[in-house]
């Protein structure tokens, strides 16, 4: 029954948006999963969209799910690239995981135009300067 389903709340999981070459002329930008805890967590699923207005238009993109099977404590893994043409939309990232065999499952959101180069950040673990959601 649904009474027997406990979420967990989650703590120490982020989601980094990190520019790979800052001096570029177009700079790519990588996504990544981050696990800040002392322990691993395993089949990570993550549905990533976009939506919002551009021009008054309403815009939003393909819905894009991916699997990681395991992601080591205190370790990260990238997982999408993102283009700069897509930051005036809004991102969300749904994020479902197991960790000791209980699920955990946290909402993750860049509002829109957060991502850009005045607002980064050093991101932990990384150690790359980034948008970072936790």
């Amino acid at each position: 029954m649904k009474k027997d389903i406990t979420i967990e709340d989650v703590k120490n999981i982020a989601i980094a948006i990190v520019p790979d070459k800052l001096d570029a002329p177009e700079p790519q930008w990588s996504v990544y999963f981050i696990n800040m805890k002392d322990i691993p967590v395993e089949t990570v699923l993550i549905n990533a969209e976009g939506r919002g207005y551009i021009a008054g238009e309403e815009k939003h993109t393909a819905v894009m799910r991916f699997f990681l099977d395991r992601v080591e404590a205190n370790s990260f893994k990238k997982f999408e690239m993102i283009l700069p043409d897509a930051f005036a939309l809004n991102h969300q990232y749904w994020v479902s995981f197991y960790e000791n065999q209980k699920i955990c499952e946290k909402k993750y959101i860049f509002a829109a135009n957060s991502i850009n180069q005045d607002r980064l950040v050093m991101v932990p673990l990384l150690d790359k300067p980034g948008i970072f959601v936790h």
